[in-house]
């Protein structure tokens, strides 16, 4: 195990790639699609900003495949009729600084809101659970052609992210979307190649990465978000999380972003906490102690870390190669020249709540409070930690009316 790495060293990924430090923004949801899903211009101000706050790399919010299976009304879509202009002004912005721009490409499988569509499909014809059933509809089993053409699908993806100047791409593989869906014992119960033991489960992900490989080239990132475990009964391990690393290890990934839980688990959003997970502020960081030992590929731990001591400890004790931030990015997005800068460096994440239960889940307030501070950036102005969760709600209901509350997300 490697030691004595400093948060402010680059990193050189398998592909030869220079990360100028060890800080990566993990994916957020803008909801900053136009009405044709393409870039507005708002993501060029808010990538230009995390990019002179300092970060090593910034991994876009979920970029859709398929612009029939959108996971939220305003998401951003990259195929073969995207404007590729908007696309290659927001990762231009997203470089500023030396700052390395990433795609996130997703497909959402069967976690789309019944609104935006009648019947999803996923690797099997299994509805969510976790009391979600009444916002998103039972999907259809992928018959094999729909499957490889998704396979494809993502590698169009990838090589149009190269072609528009992203520095890297990152397949979401966490989180219950479709990669998750795939690997799942609980969502995928297929008997074809696709599905039926672990190793066939890991054929959806081997795929993709094949031929994303295949349309990027060698010396272009390809990184994964993936889980640690779903957290969930029937659900995706440990134990199947690790060999999944292994392979792709072998496969020539370049970056592997630890996480867990799923919509119906929620683990990524810091429920249900050990002690020890509080005290060393990251939420899966034991278990990337258990990959370090097996994989030499590099890690990004992503999910509680609020202090440079904490993020330090974990880098120069080479437990993971990079830290993750999310949420705190909305609130102080110059938060890695502090880091970078103060080694007493804290930041306290607020919990809004309007005190009434209800309301904060019918509006989805843990999330919906942060995108507003993040709509504030991409208009440039500055976050407000003070926003009312009263604010947060009436401008949700001013902007979206009642299908504010429909739940847009599992």
């Amino acid at each position: 195990m490697s030691t004595h790495v400093e948060i402010d060293q680059s990193l050189t990924l398998p592909c030869g790639a220079i990360i100028r430090n060890r800080l990566m923004k993990s994916a957020m949801s803008e909801q900053l699609g136009d009405k044709h899903h393409n870039p507005k211009p708002g993501l060029e101000t808010l990538y230009r900003t995390w990019a002179e706050g300092g970060l090593g790399i910034a991994v876009t919010g979920n970029i859709m495949i398929d612009r029939s299976a959108l996971g939220e009304p305003a998401n951003v879509v990259l195929d073969e009729q995207s404007d590729l202009e908007a696309f290659r002004r927001w990762s231009s912005a997203g470089k500023m600084g030396g700052c390395a721009i990433w795609a996130q490409l997703n497909h959402p499988g069967k976690q789309i809101p019944n609104f935006l569509v009648k019947t999803p499909v996923a690797p099997s014809a299994i509805p969510l659970g976790g009391g979600l059933a009444k916002g998103f509809n039972e999907p259809r089993a992928l018959q094999d052609a729909e499957v490889r053409d998704i396979v494809q699908r993502f590698a169009q993806a990838a090589s149009l992210a190269k072609q528009t100047g992203f520095d890297g791409v990152q397949i979401h593989g966490a989180h219950g979307y479709l990669v998750s869906q795939f690997l799942s014992p609980r969502h995928n119960q297929r008997d074809d190649y696709w599905g039926g033991d672990a190793d066939r489960r890991m054929n959806f992900v081997r795929e993709v990465y094949t031929a994303m490989r295949a349309a990027v080239g060698a010396d272009y990132p390809v990184g994964i978000k993936l889980n640690s475990a779903d957290f969930m009964k029937d659900g995706f391990s440990e134990e199947e999380s690790s060999a999944v690393v292994k392979e792709l290890e072998q496969l020539g990934i370049d970056l592997i972003e630890v996480s867990g839980g799923t919509y119906e688990s929620p683990s990524m959003m810091g429920h249900k906490l050990t002690e020890s997970t509080i005290k060393r502020e990251a939420y899966f960081l034991s278990y990337a102690e258990s990959l370090r030992e097996v994989v030499k590929t590099p890690l990004v731990v992503t999910g509680g870390f609020r202090s440079s001591a904490a993020m330090r400890d974990a880098i120069s004790s080479g437990t993971t190669d990079m830290v993750g931030l999310a949420r705190p990015l909305a609130v102080v997005p110059d938060m890695p020249n502090r880091v970078l800068a103060d080694p007493n460096y804290r930041m306290t994440l607020p919990e809004p709540t309007t005190g009434k239960p209800k309301i904060d889940r019918m509006v989805m307030l843990g999330l919906t409070w942060f995108e507003t501070q993040i709509h504030r950036i991409a208009k440039g102005k500055s976050p407000d930690e003070n926003l009312s969760a009263w604010r947060t709600v009436f401008d949700t209901l001013l902007a979206s009316g009642w299908s504010a509350f429909k739940q847009r997300r599992a």
